[in-house]
């Protein structure tokens, strides 16, 4: 683990992403296989594989607790070590380092007592534990046993936040690297295999070709650019595959052998909060993998029509949906992509005949009803739709038509946003599928509020009748590897979600000064604002008039919140300035 530990300050230790490669390439040659393939899971940021889908359940409170108990620090001490690097495994390293010199320098005999095996069975058993006290005690026993270095990697494998500037993208690129392997066909294994671990086995043994598709093991997401408007949308491709962008929660099914899974945008199994689902989809013959929207939907004799999300909203993150509120939120899944069907991946296959394989898909349901092509209101209506026995709940396909020109793409614009859509989705007909990937194969053109999708950093009590609640919420957006706050909002969530967010708020506190706590940064949401101005008063330079929530984006991670450079951009057109001209611009497009 010491050597694992020193390999990752190396590589936090360059900005070059070749270099971070090559060290990473070096350090797998260097380890025998199990060592090499356990490094590559802890490397990617994961304590555990990710098809397994399991996690340590080891919260902010518990790890702020036995921390304290082992480096004796005082809470201001560790607050501080916190607050300056905004990284519990750095801050505790400080901490240790200071009072123990000595045992970085017992790295030989560090490295005998804590193998990478080892730190993988300890973890495998913090997982097995359900309760806290019995987690505290595996943790503290494994932190006991680690020199300072080691403490500082594991704590950031168990909050997901190694901060050295690696993605799972690198290490695939050092595993090719590593084993003399093309890159595309690591990417593919890791793929399908969800196990970056197994995917370095296969390479190392010459057996790439061997990885199957792993059913119900999520795929990357394939995500949309914005555009500013219709003309930059044609600048990109010049045939469209139109759709109306809906506003409610990606999600991804996955159908065969008599089972369904539904998983979210963040690759979180999302099936129980939408039961009513299941059956309809369960109606899909053979194995098939389909990416669509889940919506509020309300049912009408010209088609239905989706509904506002903060009625999808009353449906998130429930473990259990009561037959009441599924009547009350009726729910539609509109499918609008396919990744998986007929035995095979369908991801390198254009979208026009990804669409063609999707209508096989629908054709070949067990219970198709199709649906009359009238509507009174001209909406771009749905081919077919699969119905459940139950009264809510429909799996629906999106309806798409072609664009050939930018006062035709207005003309669709315009009657989604009539439909109360959030716009519309233009996607090039020749465009594969991209897991993980945002590019300008994908554009989403939407209604002209300006919003960021933020992180929480700090709460802190309200006022009145919520002095006993934390109401108000500072936070943040990325630059870099940092996060740094932009602004404050303490409107818009409703008291019941503020309620909720107040416990969660308690359980993941990182330093509490009373009125105020820093908070552990899991939490998006979404802020709508004004306008944005220059300002000394955050470090990011920057803050928001007049912000307020819109809502909570529990379908997104930290990790995808917007970046400083988006808010410059957003900055520079209120002022009318752009740091390029349209022709470099458009050469840019053109290019990439």
């Amino acid at each position: 683990m010491q050597l694992f530990a020193e390999t990752c300050e190396r590589i936090g230790a360059t900005t070059k992403k070749l270099e971070k490669t090559r060290i990473v390439a070096e350090y797998f040659r260097s380890r025998d296989l199990e060592d090499a393939a356990i490094s590559a899971v802890f490397l990617s940021g994961r304590a555990f594989p990710a098809f397994e889908e399991r996690t340590l359940q080891v919260g902010g409170s518990l790890l702020w607790k036995v921390v304290k108990e082992i480096t004796g620090a005082s809470e201001n001490e560790l607050g501080a070590g916190y607050r300056k690097t905004g990284d519990l495994g750095a801050a505790v390293y400080t901490v240790i380092s200071q009072r123990e010199p000595s045992l970085d320098q017992k790295k030989g005999e560090a490295e005998v007592r804590l193998s990478l095996q080892g730190i993988r069975t300890a973890f495998d058993q913090i997982a097995g534990t359900r309760t806290a006290n019995a987690k505290g005690e595996l943790l503290r026993t494994l932190l006991e046993r680690a020199s300072p270095m080691e403490s500082k990697y594991i704590l950031k494998i168990i909050t997901g936040e190694l901060r050295i500037g690696l993605k799972e993208s690198l290490v695939e690129e050092a595993i090719a690297k590593a084993y003399d392997k093309p890159l595309a066909q690591v990417q593919r294994a890791n793929m399908l295999l969800g196990d970056i671990g197994e995917t370095l086995r296969l390479a190392a043994g010459h057996r790439l070709e061997a990885a199957q598709m792993r059913l119900f093991h999520p795929i990357g997401f394939m995500l949309a650019s914005p555009a500013a408007d219709a003309a930059e949308a044609f600048e990109y491709f010049e045939h469209a595959m139109v759709e109306d962008k809906y506003d409610g929660i990606r999600a991804q099914a996955h159908c065969g052998g008599e089972q369904v899974r539904i998983f979210s945008r963040t690759l979180d199994e999302v099936t129980p909060s939408f039961p009513e689902l299941v059956s309809p989809l369960g109606e899909l013959a053979g194995e098939v993998i389909v990416d669509g929207e889940i919506v509020a939907w309300r049912d009408t004799d010209d088609g239905g029509h989706a509904m506002p999300f903060s009625e999808i909203q009353k449906r998130l993150g429930r473990k259990q949906v009561s037959e009441q509120l599924m009547q009350e939120v009726p729910v539609a899944y509109v499918v609008f992509d396919v990744l998986y069907a007929e035995g095979e991946l369908a991801l390198q296959k254009p979208l026009s005949k990804r669409a063609t394989i999707l209508d096989r898909v629908f054709a070949g349901a067990r219970r198709v009803e199709p649906r009359p092509m009238i509507n009174a209101q001209g909406q771009l209506l749905f081919e077919a739709e699969i119905k459940p026995q139950a009264p809510s709940g429909w799996v629906l396909r999106a309806a798409a038509t072609r664009a050939d020109s930018v006062e035709r793409l207005e003309q669709f614009f315009a009657e989604a946003m009539a439909r109360g859509n959030e716009g519309l989705m233009i996607k090039d007909v020749n465009s594969p599928y991209m897991p993980g990937r945002r590019g300008r194969w994908w554009l989403k053109l939407k209604r002209e509020l300006a919003t960021l999708d933020v992180v929480v950093t700090r709460a802190e009590f309200g006022n009145g009748k919520r002095a006993q609640v934390l109401s108000d919420y500072t936070f943040a957006v990325r630059k870099g590897e940092e996060l740094v706050n932009i602004g404050k909002a303490y409107t818009g969530l409703t008291d019941v979600e503020i309620a909720e967010m107040t416990q969660w708020f308690f359980a993941h506190t990182v330093t509490d000064y009373g009125h105020v706590r820093d908070v552990e940064p899991e939490v998006v949401i979404e802020v709508a604002f004004n306008a944005v101005m220059r300002s000394d008063r955050h470090d990011s330079g920057f803050a928001l008039r007049f912000p307020r929530i819109v809502r909570i984006r529990r379908d997104k991670l930290p990790a995808e919140i917007d970046t400083i450079e988006r808010v410059e951009e957003i900055f520079g057109k209120q002022h009318g300035r752009s740091a390029e001209t349209t022709a470099t611009k458009v050469r840019k497009r053109k290019a990439g």
